[in-house]
């Protein structure tokens, strides 16, 4: 068979398939994210339609796995996403984002669109300065929303919270009252903690879309509203 021309994104997995839920590589690579092996991506770089000089957009790595990443000038300037059973590895500098496997494909998409894309297209976001208090196993802290949409947020939190965690967020939206979610600790990218919202209410969720688009619609100098 014939070697396709590059997707519009490569990224080099140094992970097991297993690391990925089922039918996120299939599914991402509709999207012009191709997940690839180090093998593969050298097969297609160096083929009829590649370019040997092209160089992975992103490393998604197992964490004991780091020290397999390539060390030429090139590759140190890759940022690396790091799948993660605990904390977050900072053993590495380019380590710009940490996920907990086996990741699905809507969190995986959601922080690549972060990492990679300029715009990212995902549903709508704003960055906002929102001081929130955080709650878990009855310990309690003050954190700050950074990012917010209407299914999660990014949080900069001086509390270290290992993903896959679940814990309670309050914070207050302008006009509209103090908000009470539980969320998921889903993602770190580096140095601020990915939530995603569970159990949200319609209300909740609501006021949180509301939010966003008033926020989007004074950015805007047309009056209309912006993709993010």
């Amino acid at each position: 068979m014939d070697l396709q021309p590059l997707p519009s994104r490569h990224i080099v997995t140094y992970a097991s398939a297993d690391d990925f839920a089922e039918s996120t590589i299939q599914t991402l690579s509709r999207f012009g994210y191709e997940i690839l092996s180090p093998e593969r991506f050298e097969k297609l770089r160096s083929g009829p339609e590649g370019d040997p000089d092209r160089q992975p957009d992103l490393f998604i790595v197992d964490e004991r796995r780091l020290p397999e990443l390539p060390s030429s000038p090139e590759a140190e300037a890759i940022p690396v996403l790091i799948l993660t059973r605990g904390d977050a590895s900072r053993r590495d500098p380019r380590i710009r984002a940490a996920m907990k496997p086996p990741v699905g494909m809507h969190d995986l998409y959601r922080l690549l669109q972060q990492i990679l894309e300029d715009r990212p297209r995902t549903r709508l976001r704003v960055r906002t300065e929102l001081p929130a208090v955080c709650r878990r196993s009855g310990h309690e802290w003050n954190a700050r929303v950074v990012s917010l949409s209407e299914n999660g947020c990014l949080v900069e939190s001086p509390e270290r919270v290992p993903l896959g965690t679940t814990l309670q967020l309050a914070f207050e939206l302008p006009g509209m009252g103090t908000l009470h979610l539980h969320a998921e600790a889903a993602y770190e990218l580096v140095p601020d903690l990915g939530l995603v919202f569970s159990s949200i209410s319609p209300r909740s969720r609501q006021a949180i879309a509301d939010h966003v688009a008033k926020v989007l619609a004074e950015d805007d100098p047309a009056g209309g509203s912006a993709s993010r």
